[in-house]
């Protein structure tokens, strides 16, 4: 009994011993569908940052999907401790659900978006269809390819662009605007649920006539290898949204997993020059002025209209154009 007892307890102190020795934080962090490359390479970068300046082990996992489909999941229980989303919506849902801080746009620089970008076009080797701006798109012989505005932040933006659009056009013409934006929708070939259903749908299954997806998108999609047989161009409209990209702390989450400094170290972590230049190299557009001086020459010149600036509120767009029977619900019915 004696000789039991002692190997118990000897068994258990190792067991204690090797559990702290091993125990390793790990973030969960979920972002938009189109983000899986540029996460491959921002993660190993911090575990290697935040091994080198506290000598801690770190693991990050990701979760990418529509954005709205994130939001939904982590009010349902996910346990995702950062978010790095393209729309500002999703992050709003979170807040007024409690999951994430009320002022969490404050929590960081510029609106707590390290990176943005805007809405543009890719068309077929030649643009046989001519397409230069979002007059093109609403033409009968011009069929469509993008996320589905439900369920994708991504095409969020693509309906909020060709509003501003229309919004310019028409002078405020809130008939006309509709008209225009109803038929951008009705020449939608192909609603996928998120980005890279939408890429896979024009770029592969030879879908459409135009792509519209993030300028940042489009431009890797014409330089991948993977798409390289398609010969695909980008079109940069001369007027589109700004589409800031988000990212906020869970505060439920990381609350209960105690793991709030590792969290926001990793969100701060974005905005440092090193990870700038990176997510320049994904043809994101870069709030760091130094870097973005560096890759200026890589985009096309485009006018970028705030949607705040013209709609009102991130709660009034979201209540007026993207609840239940809002605008968008009515446009798609018609």
């Amino acid at each position: 009994m004696k000789l039991k007892s002692v190997v118990g307890s000897a068994l258990l102190l190792a067991s204690l011993l090797g559990g702290t020795a091993s125990a390793q934080v790990s973030l969960l962090n979920a972002s938009f569908d189109v983000a899986r490359e540029t996460f491959a390479a921002i993660n190993p970068k911090f575990v290697e940052h935040w091994k080198a300046t506290t000598g801690e082990d770190i693991k990050i996992d990701q979760s990418f999907a529509g954005t709205s489909r994130q939001a939904q999941d982590i009010i349902q229980g996910k346990k995702v401790d950062t978010v790095t989303f393209n729309q500002v919506t999703d992050i709003e849902f979170l807040a007024e659900r409690g999951a994430v801080a009320k002022d969490w746009a404050t929590k960081f620089p510029n609106n707590s978006s390290p990176y943005y970008s805007t809405i543009a076009f890719l068309v077929r080797k030649g643009n046989p269809k001519n397409i230069k701006s979002w007059d093109d798109l609403v033409r009968d012989d011009v069929k469509l390819v993008f996320p589905n505005p439900k369920t994708s932040g991504n095409a969020r933006y693509t309906y909020l662009a060709s509003w501003l659009y229309a919004n310019e056009a028409f002078g405020g013409d809130e008939a006309k605007i509709k008209e225009f934006v109803g038929k951008v929708l009705g020449n939608v070939e192909s609603f996928p649920t998120g980005g890279r259903g939408a890429t896979v749908a024009f770029a592969q299954n030879g879908q459409g006539d135009v792509l519209l997806t993030f300028e940042s998108e489009v431009i890797n999609i014409a330089a991948s290898d993977e798409f390289k047989g398609s010969e695909l161009e980008v079109v940069v409209p001369p007027v589109s949204v700004l589409a800031e990209f988000p990212v906020a702390v869970v505060d439920r989450v990381v609350d209960q997993k105690g793991t709030r400094k590792e969290a926001t170290e990793y969100l701060k972590f974005q905005y440092t020059p090193e990870i700038q230049r990176l997510l320049a190299g994904f043809n994101y557009r870069v709030t760091d002025p130094a870097v973005a001086k560096e890759f200026e020459s890589k985009y096309a010149p485009v006018k970028l209209i705030n949607p705040t600036d013209v709609l009102g509120s991130w709660t009034d767009i979201q209540s007026r154009h993207f609840a239940a029977n809002g605008v968008l619900d009515q446009l798609l019915a018609k």
